[in-house]
């Protein structure tokens, strides 16, 4: 009898058992708009009749295994610490995954990993094939890396040029990164996208034709590195001119929630510019729904992934205000109003030219629908990728 392929894959900080459970009941993930990773690998695993291990960053240890998968919660150990003693964890953990991998006799290892890649050729030279799947930038697109990063990035250089089988990669940014780094002698690129369902958009409708107020929506981690206090600034200045037809909508929590709070109130607009916290899949709807206009204004100094938040606005039929700082500006460059990184008076211009121009904004907010079947496609997702390349 042949033996089953195995392939384990290191995800990240995810409730992969979460999902797993409801995975094999045939539910989707109610915190999900996307399709996750985990839930694609689970697939990949039975099209495959593939034996699965998956490893997530999870803080909270757990483990199970349940028919052809073996499930596990690791956290990250000095995850918190100064950056050498940070290093030092991201490394310890690298090596616990290349044992667990060795023990579980993996034939593939799929890593969504560190920044210390180089651990994993380790594998490739016990004869396991490694597949690196980049989910994010390697380091902010426009600042050079410190010393501590560009010595990591030597180290890896060997892994990406010659010791992973493939690379999967989400962005074109990633791949220059990628290029950079091996001095343009990678293994091959192969490319794929966030992956959603229709049916997460097909309640929501087309802007509404009421401009008396103009309603702009943030969804994503509060912290000054994903430009809130930048929104902030810009509320303040139109309550300034008067312009008290634009309101800011702001979705989801963080360590600068309760800063971002209290600078509302001191500044008296509580009423302009909301913080609703965290939001379900059905409020996020209702969000969407009340919007006109998506705004990402990530700063040039976060380690930044694709940013679905720019894709499900188009998916939801908004136009979207954004920087190169989010890569997945390339994909749908046509509905986006794209301002220059970390210009604060961009984004406000931009705020009020789609708010002011409405043909305009119509050709931008038509521009989504053409857009959104690369979205939609399997062909194109992690899942379909991941199988091509094994």
């Amino acid at each position: 009898m042949q033996r089953k392929m195995r392939i384990v894959y290191a995800a990240g900080p995810g409730n992969v058992i979460g999902t797993f459970d409801r995975w094999s009941k045939g539910q989707e993930d109610p915190s999900q708009v996307s399709v996750t990773f985990s839930e694609q690998f689970y697939d990949v695993c039975s099209d495959l009749d593939a034996e699965g291990y998956i490893i997530a960053s999870n803080a909270e240890k757990k483990f199970l295994k349940q028919g052809r998968f073996t499930l596990e919660h690791r956290p990250v150990s000095l995850s918190n610490q100064s950056s050498v003693l940070y290093y030092l964890g991201q490394v310890l953990y690298e090596l616990s995954f290349v044992i667990s991998a060795l023990r579980f006799k993996a034939d593939v290892v799929v890593g969504n990993s560190t920044s210390c890649f180089f651990v994993l050729s380790l594998l490739s030279r016990l004869g396991i094939k490694v597949i690196p799947s980049l989910h994010c930038v390697l380091w902010p697109k426009y600042v050079s890396p410190s010393k501590v990063q560009s010595l990591l990035w030597k180290l890896n250089r060997s892994f990406f040029a010659k010791d992973c089988l493939s690379i999967l990669s989400t962005s074109e940014d990633v791949n220059e990164q990628v290029r950079q780094v091996t001095h343009n002698s990678s293994r091959p690129i192969v490319n794929f996208l966030s992956t959603y369902r229709r049916t997460e958009f097909e309640g929501i409708a087309p802007p509404g034709s009421n401009r008396s107020v103009f309603q702009v929506l943030f969804a994503g981690r509060i912290e000054a590195n994903k430009g809130v206090f930048d929104l902030l600034e810009i509320a303040k200045q139109f309550e300034s001119e008067g312009r008290y037809d634009i309101r800011f909508n702001i979705c989801g929590t963080g360590s600068a929630f309760e800063l971002l709070g209290k600078q509302v109130q001191e500044v008296g607009l509580q009423s302009s510019f909301i913080l609703h916290g965290y939001c379900s899949k059905s409020e996020m709807q209702k969000m969407f729904n009340l919007s006109h206009v998506i705004i990402a204004p990530t700063k040039s100094d976060f380690v930044e992934g694709l940013n679905q938040v720019v894709i499900e606005g188009v998916l939801a039929n908004r136009p979207v205000i954004t920087s190169s700082v989010c890569p997945a500006i390339s994909y749908v460059q046509e509905a986006v109003l794209e301002v220059p990184p970390d210009d604060v008076a961009a984004y406000a211009n931009a705020i009020l030219k789609l708010c002011d121009d409405y043909d305009f904004y119509k050709a931008k907010q038509q521009s989504c629908k053409k857009l959104q079947e690369q979205f939609y496609s399997a062909s194109s997702s992690w899942k379909e990728t991941l199988k091509s390349v094994l």
